[in-house]
């Protein structure tokens, strides 16, 4: 009896999805070596190399906005023992202000450095390399969040995550929170069990999360629960959310990636062990699943793990690798 040349993704209790995602890195590590070849061999010619690259930075300098005056946030959103989600926005704001400064500096640089008014050194190099190859330049991914998206798709993210924190600012707290949007949603998170904490006069450190799946899309919740918060922008690998039995399902066929549904979380005190019929799903930042212990002792990757209703034993999810994920790499 002869045996297959490959075998099949069941053999590993992976879902038939998972031959496309490993075509799709097969493919996206061929094509990243070309184009780092043809980017170390000198691409199209240097004299349209420095105008695309010039194209781009004059683009990118026009969409990026500046950064925020923390004074008038800190004076709207004072420091308050009763709502610690004003701790959390001038900490978002803090971050975001530094990764702004820093792109609005480089940029200029950059285009003083194509004009032929300053020295093009080493790191401004790197950058004119990167911005060409569709990368993010390392001189912002020490500022940023973590993230494995092209520059393009990047940006995009970003003007999203920057529009989410102004309508923060302009309107007020947010009745759902866009947990991807945060550059520490650790601190989001702790700041919700701080409010619960300090509105009932508890200890914070007996306090965890309950977690229920709701079936309403997020755009009609306009009110903030009374305990806890609503977090959305999350998706979902190697199973879906179904919504006939509110309970996590099986991929379908060609469908990598799905959408989560709102998700609230609920502070309780003393929670209890869950019994049978749930899925510790752990939800990144990133698909790259791992991480470093930051200065705060927390993940650099790892968010925090939420309960989702099933019918199938734990293992079994295990086993598919399912998780969520606050942003895919596109």
């Amino acid at each position: 009896m002869d045996l297959p040349i490959n075998d099949t993704t069941e053999v590993f209790c992976l879902h038939a999805n998972a031959n496309i995602t490993f075509a799709q890195t097969e493919s996206y590590t061929l094509l990243e070596s070309l184009v780092t070849l043809e980017s170390a061999g000198g691409g199209a010619g240097g004299v349209n190399k420095e105008a695309i690259v010039g194209e781009q930075v004059k683009d990118l300098s026009e969409k990026i906005p500046a950064a925020w005056n923390l004074e008038d946030i800190l004076q709207k959103f004072p420091v308050m023992y009763e709502e610690s989600m004003n701790t959390v926005l001038q900490q978002e704001v803090v971050r975001y202000n530094g990764l702004l400064d820093q792109i609005g500096m480089t940029l200029g640089s950059l285009k003083n450095a194509i004009k032929g008014t300053v020295v093009m050194d080493d790191k401004l190099q790197a950058m004119f390399d990167s911005i060409y190859d569709n990368k993010i330049p390392g001189l912002w991914a020490g500022k940023a969040y973590p993230s494995l998206m092209p520059l393009s798709s990047w940006v995009r993210d970003l003007l999203e995550r920057i529009k989410f924190i102004q309508e923060w600012i302009d309107v007020g707290i947010p009745s759902v929170f866009w947990i991807s949007g945060f550059f520490f949603p650790q601190a989001f998170l702790t700041g919700s069990l701080q409010n619960y904490a300090r509105r009932n006069t508890i200890s914070i450190d007996t306090i965890s999360f309950d977690f229920e799946v709701l079936k309403p899309s997020w755009t009609t919740l306009t009110e903030m629960p009374e305990a806890g918060v609503y977090i959305r922008g999350l998706f979902l690998e190697a199973a879906r959310w179904d919504y006939d039995t509110m309970k996590l399902g099986e991929s379908k066929q060609k469908e990598l990636y799905t959408e989560m549904a709102t998700i609230w979380l609920k502070p309780r005190e003393n929670r209890p062990k869950s019994e049978d019929g749930f899925y510790m799903c752990p939800i990144y930042k990133t698909l790259n699943r791992a991480g470093t212990l930051s200065t705060t002792g927390h993940s650099t990757n790892f968010v925090i793990a939420v309960e989702l209703p099933t019918d199938k034993a734990q293992s079994h999810w295990v086993k598919g690798g399912v998780a969520l994920f606050c942003a895919l790499n596109y």
